[in-house]
């Protein structure tokens, strides 16, 4: 009995010292998908497992910048000087699209509000301040919209869903882009802090009058409203995979580097808020193990991966992208 015992452990060690464990850490807006992925990888090789901190963009540029984590992850693409801080080269590999939705909590209305470009920046310069707002009215005629104070909310954290949203700003409102710009993280004109998609989220559904910005899956698993943007093309259209997918197809060459914007995209169908979102894979790797791990993984990814992502809401990379990134997955050392 003793010695069947101790075969028994012994196996168990063995087989967890056989198992190759990966740290990341950043984006909330590719959350529940990349937690989907991370657990079916891992039940589909019991010898890799991923752990993943969804704590911002901000966060997982700066652990993997300072080498606590073996991955990063981004809805924003680093700038050059954002490269040459960090430590080692990395390669930044889009993995989904997904769309920022302006989600609201306003009481006695029925329909859903649309909103113009020129609204959202009003509403989140501060200028516009009441819901009955003509800027609103105006885009939103038969729609009894109340005499109540909006309140702004915004991510209080370094996020990429914030670049996302003030990217799209940037392109719409000139005054947003000389008097606040685009980052993961900016100086607010107006509003409340949550931390994470999930954060603002939540004080969206809990404070009346209330408007924030969140991925769409968010929006949809809260149960919170969320209204169609006007488009570069003048059409209001409300995201959704078609209309994400439309967005992306607007890229006709994408660069080497995957460094890309899809925020107020031409065509008539495109959602204007939709972004990639990218991992952050160091090139060279000290730990062999490590490095067939994460390129058995990636290329996972684009394979069984890109099947799961429409049923969480995000649309699939098109084949195009999804080749180059192969490539690039060869070339990690």
């Amino acid at each position: 009995m003793r010695r069947m015992l101790a075969i028994a452990m012994l196996t168990v060690t063995a087989s967890l010292a056989a198992q190759t464990n990966l740290n990341a850490a950043g984006a909330t807006f590719p959350y529940p998908i990349y937690s989907k992925w991370f657990s079916d990888f891992h039940n589909a090789h019991r010898d890799v497992q991923i752990n993943y901190q969804s704590i911002g963009s901000g966060g997982g540029i700066q652990q993997l910048k300072a080498g606590t984590v073996d991955f990063g992850a981004s809805d924003m693409p680093l700038n050059d000087d954002q490269l040459k801080d960090m430590e080692k080269p990395i390669v930044q590999l889009p993995t989904v699209m997904g769309s920022v939705v302006p989600a609201y909590n306003v009481t006695g209305v029925s329909g859903e509000i649309k909103f113009t470009p020129e609204a959202l920046a009003g509403i989140f310069l501060g200028h516009i301040t009441k819901w009955n707002d003509k800027a609103l009215t105006d885009a939103n005629p038969g729609l009894n919209l109340p005499d109540d104070q909006i309140v702004v909310v915004h991510r209080s954290e370094g996020s990429g869903t914030t670049f996302v949203w003030t990217d799209y700003l940037s392109k719409v409102s000139p005054e947003w882009k000389q008097s606040v710009g685009s980052n993961t993280s900016v100086r607010w004109p107006t509003g409340i802090g949550g931390k994470g998609n999930e954060g603002v989220a939540g004080l969206i559904k809990q404070q009346p009058g209330a408007i924030g910005y969140v991925e769409l899956i968010y929006a949809l698993q809260n149960n919170i409203t969320f209204g169609p943007v006007k488009n570069a093309s003048g059409n209001f259209v409300k995201a959704s995979l078609q209309s994400t997918s439309a967005a992306a197809a607007s890229v006709k060459n994408m660069p080497d580097d995957f460094r890309i914007s899809i925020t107020n995209a031409a065509g008539k169908d495109s959602y204007p808020i939709s972004s990639f979102t990218y991992l952050l894979i160091p090139t060279q790797w000290q730990d062999q193990t490590k490095r067939n791990a994460v390129s058995t993984f990636l290329n996972w990814m684009l394979d069984q991966g890109q099947s799961m992502v429409e049923q969480l809401n995000y649309a699939p990379l098109p084949k195009e992208v999804v080749q180059k990134e192969r490539a690039k997955i060869k070339q990690l050392q």
